[in-house]
């Protein structure tokens, strides 16, 4: 099987930086593209000089703004520029451009003869920015005019099953080369796992300049290959991932991939975004996933869909952690394990005799935490949105319930030795505190407080800004990811984490 190659797309002003960062990045990547509809006007004068500057193959693209680029001029001008750029070829085709990017239905003969004639290779290309593509291989099949293109298909996934689809029907083309990629943060499995759709390559644009394609939803070269190793991935790599919505960050591909590297595993950990969990085991189910990590807001709603679950989880009524079995999924909770080990890492102590324990939310999280904290022999009171959802909970360990709001302040006052913060809010925040970035703005720290953040994205989040300025001892869910994280991998591979790491 040929490994895709990993190709860095330049979306730089001129081409002096585009050139400095295909050489920053030379050890990831295979090829270039150089996206001349980005660079400054006067630049595209000097666009033949380009391959000569950075001394790899290098694609030209000349993107339309309908095809999400940025060229506006008109076909006119679009065809002088890929005139200028392809004409004159040298003997040493090492000093021209290796491939042309032209769309399905840009057809001028002269340009095609002139790259055919001097090896160049063409990618015909077909962009949707706005919904998924079916029927892949007729659409390829008629792209192929001369049977020497590179057909290539790129579209906005609306739904996770649009990306299975893609897999689905990928599976069996292998008769030539093409070019596969869903678009944005549903599309990112087919860009990590492109070797399974026979993608001829894979894009990665790097971090300097990945705020001009955002909607494009590129890795960039280095967490490719440092964090989800894409060279060595090959037919028989087990592949294993974290599901959730909206997934905007999780460090969790990188703890699982780290141990996989460090003990020489041929294994690959991904993220899988989707707001339906049955989206995500059928994506798990076309691709070969043996193991997800289940995170907000599936923890709850994957127990329909397991033939079995631990005690543990039964528990809890809390899943994050399910494993392939035959036929079927079973499911654990690892979030007992990793919130145990970091609370005590955090408090000191192992028992919470006395302790008076406010727990924020409701969801599958704070089930986790209102187990620990019933075995650690604390008094809790359940404070969530929803207050029915706060009484199914406090009923089931005895714990007290509250709305989350001013109106409960009293009965916040009097559960606050520690305040365990288990809700998604707060997440990625960038503002100080307010009501929409932190759950207990209503709330006045008095410095005696503890308080246990399960976010870790910000590393300090507005509430524990807050809680911070006023004296009070504050902790991240970092460790708690870390812990349950590895608990996750010894059930994935039945190897001790912190050894694969340290040894």
């Amino acid at each position: 099987m040929k490994r895709p190659l990993i190709c860095l797309t330049l979306t730089a002003r001129t081409l002096e930086e585009d050139a400095a960062l295909v050489n920053k990045y030379s050890q990831y990547i295979d090829i270039a593209e150089l996206r001349v509809d980005f660079l400054d006007e006067d630049e595209g004068l000097y666009i033949r000089r380009f391959p000569l500057m950075v001394h790899v193959p290098c694609v030209l693209t000349i993107r339309r703004h309908i095809d999400g680029g940025e060229f506006m001029s008109g076909e006119i001008s679009r065809t002088m520029l890929f005139a200028r750029a392809l004409a004159f070829a040298d003997q040493n085709p090492e000093k021209n451009f290796a491939y042309v990017d032209f769309e399905e239905d840009y057809h001028i003969p002269s340009l095609q003869d002139a790259a055919l004639a001097f090896g160049v290779k063409i990618i015909r290309s077909f962009h949707d920015m706005e919904n998924p593509v079916y029927n892949l291989k007729q659409r390829c099949d008629g792209m192929r005019k001369t049977g020497y293109e590179i057909p290539k298909i790129a579209f906005m996934p609306k739904t996770l099953p649009d990306v299975t689809n893609l897999f689905r029907e990928a599976e069996s083309m292998t008769d030539y080369d093409h070019i596969f990629c869903a678009m944005g943060p549903l599309g990112q499995p087919s860009r990590i796992l492109s070797y399974k759709i026979h993608s001829y390559l894979t894009y990665v644009t790097p971090e300097e300049t990945s705020g001009n394609l955002p909607q494009i939803g590129h890795l960039d070269p280095v967490t490719l290959n440092e964090v989800y190793h894409f060279r060595s991935l090959n037919d028989t790599t087990e592949i294993f991932g974290v599901t959730g919505w909206p997934l905007v960050k999780t460090s969790s591909p990188v703890i699982h991939n780290a141990g996989y590297e460090k003990y020489n595993m041929n294994r690959v950990f991904i993220p899988i975004c989707t707001p339906a969990i049955s989206d995500a085991l059928d994506f798990a189910k076309q691709v070969g996933i043996r193991g997800l990590a289940v995170t907000v807001p599936h923890k709850e709603a994957v127990l329909d869909y397991l033939s079995d679950i631990d005690m543990e989880a039964g528990e809890v009524g809390a899943c994050n952690t399910i494993m392939r079995r035959n036929a079927g999924w079973v499911g654990t909770n690892t979030d007992t394990y990793g919130f145990r080990k970091a609370i005590t890492d955090f408090l000191g102590i192992t028992k919470l005799h006395h302790q008076r324990v406010a727990i924020i939310g409701a969801g599958g999280a704070s089930r986790a935490v209102a187990y620990v904290i019933k075995q650690m022999g604390g008094r809790a009171c359940i404070f969530n949105r929803t207050v029915s959802h706060a009484k199914n909970l406090a009923e089931r360990y005895g714990f007290e319930y509250a709305s989350l709001d001013s109106d409960s302040l009293d009965e916040l006052e009097r559960y606050s030795d520690i305040i365990i913060q288990t809700t998604s809010v707060g997440m990625n925040a960038t503002e100080s505190s307010n009501e929409k970035n932190d759950p207990i703005y209503f709330y006045s720290f008095h410095g005696t407080e503890r308080l246990f953040d399960i976010v870790y994205v910000p590393e300090i989040t507005p509430v524990m800004v807050r809680a911070a300025n006023a004296g009070c001892k504050v902790c991240n869910g970092l460790s708690m990811l870390k812990y349950q994280g590895y608990k996750q991998f010894k059930l994935f591979t039945g190897v001790d984490y912190e050894t694969a790491v340290t040894e």
